[in-house]
């Protein structure tokens, strides 16, 4: 087995890398929708290799623009290869540009190939007895291998060495020109011989030798014996010349004129400025992270910046050096006194909690830290009780004396994630009001794809800075300390500089964000007042029947070992059915099933959408289905629920996120309450554990085929807009206008296939797609797609207009002005930027649809505080549908004001329809 030398003289073969990251995941982009999937993979492999040889020598080799020699001596060498793609192209530069400030010596020789230059390096230095390792994954560079050179494939982590390329390519590294120039090139179009590949060349070169030996010895070709043999040795002196011209093609120049010195392959010192600048362009966070620690570590103190100094983007106002970010500590009640006048004094103020953990349900408040401006920020520690922990103000005096300025309505606050503040703060009989803007809003209003809302990840973003990590100050894993016992000075850094970003990060997004007045609003009159509503839904909680639900995991348990049962029968043995190695296995192996899908690494797949092709005509991958629906079912639900139930309030409490899906919608964690199925029976099973407490009905209002009305008003389509304003039944209003039928003749079938044109229509489904839904033929499902766009011709009308928005633009808009970049939609790969046309059809739709709703909690909200107390709680939201908690005796007078309230959450050109159900269980009421 080939082993590393030590110290090596590294050459990097650039130009495989790029092509070989171009090609494989993840195919990265910025929120500018430039791509950086190319830069990020020839990158990381640079840092990984920097780090296993640690180097003092590495050339990075690409190939120049115009042709080569190569050309010279055969026009058509690369004649056939398409253009670089353009979304490749624009990554070359700025590549380079990182390669550069990395300290790493960057080579382009006009007139040969990155091969030829890393050859003649190879040679030389090889000659000077230095061991020489070629990272690449090109198989032309095995010729140069020597008992001094040694290859590196860093993709697959694979050393070749003489030895290794023997058992490789069952030759050695002298016969590599020759095997290449015996197969030819389609690729680089190299001709070779025809009709030669490599079984017919490996078996002439391991028969008699080189393609020199071969000439001399053609009469012994015949006796070879393998297929074809007789008829070789007229072909070779048929094609001799070409034969000869594909050596030539194939040979690596190991004899390019240079004129390096030894320094000029040193590693230098990388530019740490300069990466940031490129890192930051790129949106690489978690290296302009480590760039950014190394230039703390290495900076003087006195020079020492919060901020990078190229910045000029940033308002004057937020680019403060570290000397003006002296954080106070309040430990005094003098200061206090101070802080409460400055408090009540300010125009905005951010703020953020210190607890003790990340569930707002048990949270301890710790500490409050405040921003006045870029750098003026202090911290006030109420319950640090570390040993030897300096006195500290007394919690319940200072919250009583805050809580004036903290429920004042007026005294604009900003904070990251306040909604968590807010419902820690409720804990101590606060509530928080005054709540201005958020930062962690700001950025997915602004852009919801361009990057993450966390605090981190925005000051990298937005102000090229570092923020101190909890792990820097609390440590990790089961040692880690909570905020309590973290030591006040530490504390006191790391707290007023979350405030103090906090209002950096709105000083910077705000102006952006104001100048789109929709945008602005999305932020103003939604996003923000939810917020509050979101709160309170989390702390108001849901009530499970955890004894039903434990029977109910008996129940599937029994089930899910039926089912293990039967699958070891049809396998013939026993295995893990959670394992996809081994159910690739039976699968394709063992039961010869049809391949329907490679994973990325050219395996079959056993993905869900592979299984429910097979299950058509299986039995076994049914099976597998069913296994694998139930025991999610379990693990995540039925197993999970009871253990989330809160043991003070006797309630589940989730967590609602509103900055996490592009499109708008709200997600759920901790649990997922959004994912439990409606159409299964056993998920139906589940909500039936989601109860009312005595003397309450609950209450599911969802709106009706929201999405499909959003399409009738946005689509201006007039058969769609009458179909509504009339009140018909939506699938079979489209199945008569599709299969020319009248209404009352519409039959189930026709009612299921228009149906589901309808709902692809919406998500941007093919012809294929909707075939293998309907499990029909692709012809008859375009025929469907056709009738429906000659029908309603509107919507072509609209997803055509969409597109070309999105094409122009780059982005899509709700109703509401809210706006999803599309960052591959102008892709050159037609796979992702057919995605991104399907995303920018429906994300309008499922946009205005998420705004909606959220425009109709924050209306229910409102009516619910004006009621007499618990009259009605909103307990949950779910996709389209808000679930209550009411009143027995309210049920009916209740039921009418919110479903009122629901459907004048927004004005379209076709009625919205809320619908209610009522049950002592959420199943019974949906």
């Amino acid at each position: 087995m080939a082993s590393a030398p030590q110290n090596p003289l590294i050459l990097v073969d650039g130009s495989s890398y790029l092509f070989r990251a171009y090609h494989s995941p993840p195919h990265l982009t910025n929120s500018r929708g430039e791509a950086t999937g190319a830069i990020y993979g020839v990158v990381n492999m640079l840092k990984s290799l920097l780090k296993q040889y640690q180097p003092d020598e590495m050339v990075v080799v690409f190939d120049a623009k115009g042709p080569t020699f190569r050309n010279e001596m055969y026009a058509d060498y690369k004649a056939h290869r398409p253009p670089m793609p353009d979304d490749l192209r624009t990554q070359i530069e700025p590549l380079h540009k990182i390669i550069q400030a990395m300290g790493l010596p960057l080579l382009c020789i006009s007139g040969v190939e990155a091969d030829d230059v890393i050859g003649t390096l190879a040679m030389q230095y090889s000659q000077l007895g230095r061991h020489v390792l070629i990272s690449t994954g090109d198989k032309d560079m095995a010729q140069l291998v020597t008992d001094k050179v040694t290859l590196i494939n860093t993709m697959t982590d694979t050393l070749l060495d003489p030895a290794g390329v023997q058992e490789k390519f069952g030759i050695g590294p002298d016969l590599i020109i020759d095997y290449l120039a015996l197969m030819g090139d389609k690729v680089d179009n190299i001709p070779g011989l025809p009709g030669v590949g490599e079984k017919t060349a490996l078996a002439l070169l391991q028969g008699i030798g080189s393609i020199a030996q071969l000439y001399q010895r053609l009469d012994e070709i015949a006796a070879l014996g393998f297929r074809g043999s007789k008829t070789i040795a007229d072909k070779m002196r048929e094609h001799q010349s070409q034969l000869e011209l594909s050596y030539q093609l194939a040979t690596i120049k190991t004899d390019v004129q240079l004129n390096l010195t030894e320094e000029q392959l040193k590693i230098s010192a990388a530019d740490l400025s300069a990466l940031a600048e490129l890192y930051k362009d790129c949106e690489f966070r978690r290296w302009l992270s480590e760039v950014l620690s190394a230039q703390e570590k290495s900076a003087p103190p006195a020079q020492a910046s919060l901020f990078s100094d190229a910045e000029t983007e940033l308002p004057t106002e937020v680019q403060t050096s570290q000397a003006a970010a002296e954080y106070d500590c309040i430990l005094t009640a003098e200061a206090f006194a101070a802080l409460l006048k400055r408090l009540q004094q300010a125009e905005l103020v951010a703020l953020d909690t210190e607890t003790t953990s990340l569930d707002y349900m048990v949270a301890e408040l710790v500490g409050m830290s405040f921003a006045f401006a870029a750098g003026d920020a202090c911290y006030l520690p109420l319950a640090h009780d570390y040993v030897g922990a300096p006195e500290q103000l007394n919690r319940d005096q200072v919250l009583a004396e805050l809580k004036p300025w903290l429920e004042n309505a007026t005294a604009a606050k900003v904070g990251q994630n306040l909604k968590y503040d807010m419902s820690v703060l409720a804990r101590y009989g606060i509530t928080l009001q005054g709540i201005q803007f958020d930062t962690m809003l700001e950025s997915y209003v602004f852009n919801s794809t361009g990057s993450r809302h966390d605090m981190d990840s925005l000051a990298l973003k937005y102000l090229g800075h570092k923020t101190i990590s909890f792990e820097e100050i609390a440590g990790k894993g089961a040692k880690q300390l909570t905020f309590n016992q973290i030591a006040i000075e530490q504390a006191t850094a790391y707290a007023a500089e979350d405030a103090d970003i906090t209002l950096r990060l709105h000083q910077t997004l705000w102006p952006q964000l104001a100048e789109n007045t929709d945008q602005a609003k999305v932020l103003t009159d939604i996003e923000v007042p939810l917020l509050s509503v979101l709160s309170r839904v989390e702390r108001q909680g849901v009530r499970i029947d955890p004894q039903l639900l434990r029977q109910q995991s008996q129940q599937l348990a029994e089930r899910i070992a039926e089912l293990e049962q039967q699958a070891y029968q049809l396998a013939g043995k026993e295995f893990n059915l959670a394992s996809p190695k081994q159910l690739q296995e039976i699968l394709f192996e063992q039961m010869g099933l049809p391949v329907i899908k490679k994973t990325p690494g050219g395996t079959p797949s056993t993905a869900e959408e592979v299984l429910v092709e097979l299950a058509h005509d299986y039995e076994f991958p049914k099976l597998i289905m069913e296994h694998r629906g139930l025991s999610k079912l379990k693990s995540t639900y039925t197993d999970k629920l009871p253990l989330s139930v809160n043991a003070q309030t006797g309630r589940v409490h989730t967590s609602y996120h509103q900055a996490v899906a592009a499109t708008g919608r709200l997600s759920s964690t901790e649990p997922n309450l959004q994912n439990i199925p409606i159409r299964s029976e056993e998920g139906r099973r589940i909500r039936q554990a989601f109860i009312a407490r005595d003397g309450y009905t609950i209450l599911a209002i969802d709106y009706s085929q929201i999405e499909l009305r959003i399409m009738a008003h946005l689509s201006r389509d007039q058969a769609l807009l009458n179909a509504f304003a009339q009140g018909k039944d939506i699938h079979r209003a489209t199945a008569a206008e599709v299969f020319g039928v009248a209404l009352d003749d519409v039959s189930t079938e026709q009612r299921r296939r228009a149906k589901a044109v309808n709902f692809g229509l919406i998500y941007g489904m093919s012809a294929f797609g909707l075939a293998r839904q309907l499990d029909i033929s692709r012809s008859e499902a375009q025929q469907y797609v056709d009738l429906y766009f000659e029908r309603f011709p509107g919507v072509l009308d609209y997803m055509e207009r969409t597109r070309a928005q999105a094409h122009d633009k780059g982005y899509v808009e709700t109703l509401f002005g809210r706006r999803l970049y599309l960052p591959e939609i102008n892709a050159q790969n037609m796979a992702r930027k057919k995605a991104a046309e399907r995303a920018a059809i429906n994300a309008p739709m499922q946009g205005t649809a998420a705004d909606i709703i959220k425009r109709a909690m924050i209306q229910v909200d409102l009516w619910q505080q004006q009621q007499p107390k618990e009259t009605a709680l909103m307990i949950m939201q779910v996709h389209d549908e808000l679930v209550f908690e009411v009143k027995s005796e309210m049920l009916a007078e209740v039921t009418a004001e919110l479903v009122k309230l629901m459907e004048s959450a927004a004005q379209l050109d076709v009625p919205l329809l809320a619908e209610a159900g009522s049950g002592p269980n959420w199943d019974q009421a949906h």
